[in-house]
């Protein structure tokens, strides 16, 4: 139950990073640093997604 739970932390702090990032485009212009930075923070919660989903499958938890 955990492992799903964060799962799902983690997937919605990539949408509020998303959101972030278009925000920060929008009012901007992409002329600042905000845009990169909400990137890697992007990037980073999607590795660490892949992560989770890796070791909810090889444990077993995740899957039919």
């Amino acid at each position: 139950m955990l492992l799903k739970t964060s799962i799902a932390l983690v997937f919605l702090a990539m949408v509020a990073s998303l959101a972030a990032g278009a925000g920060f485009l929008i009012r901007d212009g992409g002329r600042s640093r905000r845009v990169l930075t909400s990137l890697k923070l992007r990037v980073l919660l999607a590795a660490l997604l892949m992560a989770l989903l890796a070791y909810g499958f090889y444990l077993g938890d995740l899957g039919a």
